[in-house]
């Protein structure tokens, strides 16, 4: 049984470390799985994979901070990186003949380039599913994105299944969207990705100056400045708070503003800076509370083990953190501030002193459903039937 994803990655590590959950999962439920997972990101080798799972590295690209994109490769045009990702997919593809292919966000891929690819693939008979976060964007921007990219006149023909990675009382990605009631009954929802050690192996993180710590994270890190510069800010200006700091910068953190953090938070000793560690789990598991950004996968970590939080999202280039926040405080998950808040030193400093008091987020009144995997792996076997030989000694919950 040959199952491959595929993840554009043209900024962060969300698509990456979600498809790589998925592959895992797959991995440990079926024993005749083989999986292989096409990326873009240029940290993929940084990570650890089960011995099912191998990747493919197609050419880098990255967005600009005005909303547009290059090549990462020294002196390559985008569209050269463009058609270079396009035939390396394609011959892949090829060569490798999926039984399935499960899609991460873009329908198309990066510009289109998976098009020629999916083509080939149904006429082959390969089974297509495209999974999508719990939140994409704001409604009204989604629509006119995936008109402008082309995707409605595609999606029906294109897919078998859509998987929404969240529970259906959470959020519906695809409200006000135009599509018809032939690609709406294809909606599948998961529940959220429940977490663990993505790498199937123990790890020990490193010994840590403190006994108790409040982990700080921004994912990838390439638009976390603001909050790493402002939890700072609010540990110097409480040093008799009791609080400890563990901050993990991302690999994507500029040079220059690494740099200016690192001398901003030198000389703090409740302060402890990490570069990046791929193995972000065991902090979370091992941390007090979390504060992060509520992108994706922070936010499922956080969830599954059962971690207060404070979210302060970003609002650019989509509002999806913004809406996964504020719903998630709603159920009464977490709490929420906005940036204009968090760079206050006290606001700041009394969102963290009450989320103490706060429930778990197994204790609020709706509680979160975090059977993605298990269900995803039931919608495989239903999906390719007799070709998925399941593993009846090992059950995933």
């Amino acid at each position: 049984m040959r199952i491959l994803l595929y993840s554009h990655d043209t900024f962060g590590l969300g698509h990456l470390r979600r498809s790589r959950t998925i592959a895992h999962a797959l991995a440990t439920r079926f024993e005749n799985a083989e999986i292989a997972i096409i990326t873009g990101s240029p940290f993929a080798g940084t990570f650890n994979f089960l011995d099912q799972i191998i990747y493919l590295q197609i050419p880098p690209v990255t967005k600009r901070s005005d909303g547009t994109y290059t090549s990462l490769e020294d002196g390559a045009g985008l569209d050269f990186t463009v058609n270079a990702r396009a035939s390396a997919i394609e011959d892949f593809m090829e060569e490798w003949n999926p039984d399935m292919l499960i899609v991460d966000k873009e329908p198309l891929g990066f510009r289109k380039e998976l098009l020629n690819a999916l083509l080939s693939a149904k006429a082959r008979g390969t089974k297509t599913v495209l999974g999508l976060r719990d939140v994409l964007d704001a409604p009204d921007i989604l629509k006119v994105e995936w008109d402008r990219k082309g995707i409605y006149d595609h999606i029906d023909t294109l897919y078998d299944e859509i998987w929404v990675y969240g529970p259906e009382n959470f959020y519906d990605p695809l409200q006000e969207l135009d599509l018809p009631e032939s690609v709406t009954n294809k909606v599948h929802y998961t529940g959220f990705l429940n977490r663990t050690n993505g790498s199937g192996v123990e790890l020990e993180i490193p010994k840590l100056p403190f006994d108790k710590y409040i982990l700080v994270t921004a994912g990838g890190g390439g638009d976390g400045y603001e909050l790493m510069r402002s939890t700072i800010k609010m540990a110097r200006q409480n040093p008799d708070s009791g609080d400890n700091f563990v901050m993990v910068l991302g690999p994507f953190m500029g040079t220059k503003e690494g740099e200016k953090i690192r001398a901003e938070a030198a000389g703090i000793p409740n302060i402890l800076l990490i570069g990046f560690d791929p193995e972000l789990e065991k902090y979370i598991a091992d941390a007090e509370f979390l504060i992060g950004m509520c992108g994706y996968n922070t936010f499922c970590e956080v969830l599954t083990f059962d971690k207060h939080a404070v979210y302060v999202p970003r609002s650019v280039p989509r509002l999806e953190q913004r809406i996964r926040a504020y719903r998630s405080a709603s159920l009464g998950w977490s709490s929420v501030l906005e940036i204009s808040e968090a760079i206050n030193p006290q606001i700041f400093h009394q969102a963290v002193k009450s989320i103490r008091r706060r429930r778990l987020p197994s204790e609020a009144p709706v509680k979160p459903d975090m059977k993605g995997l298990s269900r995803i792996c039931e919608r495989v076997h239903a999906i390719i039937g007799e070709t998925a030989t399941a593993k009846k000694t090992i059950r995933l919950v």
